[in-house]
């Protein structure tokens, strides 16, 4: 017996998935395919890191449970980074608790804080978990825009006004995935004020905060006075200090969700395997450094593409954060859309994307390239890109003519 699930039913099918495909088609073929497309980082965890998991796993005693709420010395951790990087005291008991990466976290708290039919604010474009974690809760979501100004202030009071029931949560993304803007404590403070009005909560991703390229550092909602009342903040080990596979991260912020999350993870696992969480504990208690490093490598990876694509033809807006651009479709192929635009662009150029399209329906007049292949890569890619986009004509012209015949 097969039977469609109420949940399953409500998720698209991934638009990443069919790029994917072609992208391990091409590859199982031979070709050689420049991967920008998923934001997986290719350099290594750094050492100190590593020998810390190393030292830790050795001992028989770690490999027991852990504890879903984290291990003590890292939420002190937490609380630690909180204190010196945006002077905000963090209560490590109470306002702070370890996530497998933020993802689980978010698609978590939406799980524990959403009954059937609330209203929930989620820009658009965003990354899928902020507004799927609560369609698969069961919510209803309204989109916002992501552009952080007065616009935006003026569209949150119309969501307000004109939803039923009122809206329970917000989501915030600063640095944005897929956009890469950034946003500032005058925002955050608008936002939070009209949200504690309307008695909202907010669940802010800062998965980005220390990948930024120019300017001051990006700031922290819980920065805000009274934004604790409301907000949770969550961030990610897996960009900062190059663990993506670790799948470590924590949020910290108002009690009431953090204890929320905190409940509806006992149920649900017993935390992140103890030696991960004495090495991320080792990551944010020790040297900096290499944070300095991985934001280097990174703002050098920007500047080779938007180099190398605007000599190939392509302008793309320079980001100022995150480890992606988000590149508008080159004009001759912005009818296509952006899944048969990503897909000529990996036939032809040899080059994966991500569809803007699968950040939400407004993202589809663009590309999310990521940030993940070293410069010479990139330049093969904007060589490859620039071969293709200046034979658009002939490409276009046999698309249309597949096309025809398929139809």
């Amino acid at each position: 017996m097969e039977q469609e699930f109420h949940r399953i039913k409500r998720l698209p099918p991934y638009v990443f998935a069919e790029v994917n495909e072609m992208k391990a088609r091409a590859r199982a073929a031979g070709e050689d395919i420049m991967d920008l497309g998923m934001g997986n980082p290719d350099s290594p965890t750094p050492a100190h890191i590593v020998e810390k998991l190393v030292e830790t796993v050795n001992d028989p005693r770690t490999h027991r449970y852990s504890a879903s709420k984290g291990i003590p010395g890292l939420r002190r951790a937490i609380a630690h980074y909180y204190e010196r990087r945006f002077n905000v005291a963090i209560d490590p008991d109470s306002e702070a608790i370890v996530t497998l990466g933020s993802k689980e976290g978010l698609a978590n708290l939406a799980s524990a804080v959403t009954s059937p039919g609330d209203v929930i604010l989620v820009p658009n474009p965003s990354y899928p978990i902020h507004q799927f974690g609560f369609i698969i809760a069961g919510a209803a979501v309204r989109n916002v825009p992501v552009v952080p100004d007065a616009d935006y202030l003026k569209a949150l009071e119309t969501a307000v006004m004109h939803s039923t029931p009122k809206p329970t949560a917000l989501v915030l993304n600063y640095p944005n995935n897929p956009t890469a803007l950034c946003a500032n404590l005058d925002f955050y403070g608008q936002v939070v004020e009209f949200c504690r009005y309307h008695g909202i909560y907010i669940l802010s991703d800062l998965a980005y905060a220390e990948l930024y390229f120019e300017g001051n550092p990006p700031p922290s909602i819980l920065s805000i006075p009274g934004a604790r009342d409301i907000a949770v903040e969550f961030t990610s080990m897996s960009k900062t200090y190059s663990m993506p596979g670790w799948r470590i991260g924590f949020a910290a912020g108002n009690k009431h969700l953090v204890a929320s999350l905190a409940r509806i993870k006992s149920y649900l696992d017993y935390g992140a395997f103890t030696p991960i969480q004495v090495a991320a504990t080792a990551a944010l208690n020790g040297p900096q450094d290499c944070v300095d490093d991985i934001r280097t490598l990174y703002r050098e990876r920007r500047d080779v593409l938007i180099e190398s694509m605007a000599s190939a033809g392509w302008e793309i807006p320079s980001p100022t954060a995150t480890m992606f651009a988000w590149a508008p479709l080159p004009q001759a192929y912005a009818h296509l859309g952006s899944v048969e635009f990503s897909k000529l662009l990996l036939s032809e150029a040899k080059m994966a994307v991500s569809p803007g399209i699968a950040f939400g329906e407004h993202g589809d007049g663009h590309v999310r390239i990521s940030l993940v292949e070293n410069k010479h890569r990139i330049r093969q890619a904007a060589r490859n890109a620039k071969i293709f986009l200046s034979s658009s004509s002939n490409t276009i012209e046999t698309l249309e003519r597949k096309r025809a015949v398929a139809s």
